[in-house]
């Protein structure tokens, strides 16, 4: 355990600070300043022995949380990074994107603030990488077995990784350039720089994972194809189906899905020329949407020179603690404030659009909105509350409804669930023998923990099935595990 009186001497709760908003709108560098080691040890001493860690009900993961956090504040790092990795292989991922459920169901956050276990987390590995301690872990000999794994975004990239670990010869397909999957182009590099990433992937491309990037299977190489290439096929392509917004004027230049306005952004981020870009210079911007993907866009639209940035949310504003039917440790649905709200621009919440005006011309100059409120059939509109605000770009950021369903979904011949996502079984495997599914492209739209979890999963899965004995490989989890505390 940690300090066992260090929730008692340091009651604080002490996170690194955020780079001045003046500053850090003027580049694309993570926001957060480098927290002092002394500092973040006292935090991790915080954590308590509090018998049962309710910490694990919140991380599908598993992570082994008061174990490194001990370790930590004795300045063990190599052991504690041993501990990190034995059950989630991208904490630095983790660390900087995970909105940490950990922390809603630590013990300590029942009359206090919780620990920080992300900051204890994401310090550990990006210490261990800085010490050299990161190395390739290479199989001992292989399995003669080969697997394609369609999409590099967590769940791909971890499945890639065990896989490959467990001596099987993976390839991983991406379309875009460059591995990653969302993780490159969908986020921005204020929240997760792309060095990050780019030292994962040397990694595994040094255990023996061959990426093949610039290939969109389903068009330059087929379902089928791969079925008779490999002996084992892992879909991990995501959930790409974006939630669109049915009012009149939806069609108009200037309102745009938030992905396809975020990757041609984060390319310019990273020197990259992208001919067309449309940018919120100089314009009034609207969001759509208030999680994750809108902060996303409010904080790309500030950095890219907005005029303002109004962010819409048909949900009434949170409270600022939590209610009577959001105990602890479930996750709490409060007012938070992202580094991105932090830098300017209104929320507007009960509030929802019933009309997008446009010029002359076909471009967006306005928004039509009308406040609402809970009613016996869902969200009613409130009379007399109708009001414009101006707007040259809208921004769509409304959630994910599933993967895409041409092209490699319709060649493999996979069935689908209620929720258009592909359906599978106990052993994360579809209706097509041999064809796996890992992620949100089976799940729905998730956090990026479950995806990691849900791609540990599946590897042990397919290694048992190829291998047609008891994988050793860890299983964090079930198809039809749902979240306890997100």
């Amino acid at each position: 355990m940690a300090d066992p009186r260090g929730f008692l001497t340091t009651r604080e709760r002490e996170l690194p600070r955020r780079r001045p908003v003046p500053v850090r709108i003027r580049d694309w560098k993570e926001v957060y300043e480098e927290q002092s080691v002394p500092e973040l040890q006292r935090q991790a001493g915080r954590c308590m022995d509090c018998g049962i860690p309710f910490c694990h009900s919140g991380c599908p993961l598993g992570n082994l949380i008061p174990e490194w956090n001990d370790l930590a504040r004795r300045g063990e790092w190599r052991e504690a990074i041993e501990r990190l990795h034995a059950t989630n292989n991208f904490p630095e991922f983790t660390g900087r994107l995970c909105p940490a459920p950990c922390e809603s169901a630590c013990v300590l956050g029942i009359n206090q603030p919780p620990v920080t276990i992300k900051q204890v987390e994401v310090t550990t590995i990006d210490r261990a990488f800085e010490n050299g301690i990161v190395l390739p872990q290479a199989p001992e000999r292989l399995s003669g077995k080969t697997v394609a794994v369609v999409g590099s975004g967590p769940a791909g990239l971890a499945a890639a990784q065990q896989l490959t670990r467990a001596g099987h010869t993976v390839a991983v397909y991406e379309r875009a350039d460059q591995p990653g999957g969302l993780l490159r182009y969908g986020i921005p590099e204020f929240k997760m720089e792309k060095a990050v990433l780019d030292r994962r992937i040397a990694q595994m491309k040094s255990e023996g994972t061959r990426f093949r990037t610039g290939v969109s299977v389903g068009h330059d190489i087929t379902g089928s194809d791969l079925k008779k290439r490999f002996d084992a096929v892992v879909v991990a392509v995501g959930s790409t189906v974006p939630r669109d917004l049915p009012v009149p004027g939806r069609e108009l230049d200037g309102v745009m899905q938030a992905m396809d306005f975020l990757p041609p952004a984060n390319r310019v981020a990273l020197g990259q020329e992208v001919e067309g870009q449309v940018t919120a210079e100089g314009k009034d911007v609207v969001v759509i949407g208030g999680g994750d993907t809108g902060a996303d866009c409010i904080g790309t639209a500030h950095r890219q020179g907005a005029r303002s940035v109004t962010s819409l949310e048909i949900m009434p504003q949170p409270p600022a603690d939590r209610s009577d039917a959001n105990p602890w440790p479930t996750y709490p649905m409060l007012f938070r404030v992202a580094s991105a709200h932090e830098e300017g621009g209104d929320r507007v919440y009960a509030t929802s659009t019933s009309e997008v005006v446009g010029d002359e011309d076909g471009t967006v100059r306005a928004l039509r909105l009308y406040e609402v409120q809970r009613g016996e059939n869902g969200f009613e509109k409130v009379e007399g509350t109708e009001r414009e605000i101006p707007a040259q770009l809208v921004l769509l950021a409304m959630g994910f409804l599933g993967p895409e369903p041409e092209g490699l979904l319709e060649q493999l011949g996979v069935e689908k669930d209620e929720r258009t996502n592909v359906a599978r079984d106990g052993h994360f495997m579809s209706s097509v023998p041999g064809v796996f599914v890992a992620g949100d492209a089976g799940r729905g739209q998730s956090l990026i923990v479950w995806a990691i979890a849900e791609g540990r999963s599946v590897a042990h899965e397919v290694d048992s099935w190829l291998m047609h004995k008891p994988s050793r490989l860890p299983r964090p989890v079930n198809p039809t595990d749902r979240p306890l505390t997100a």
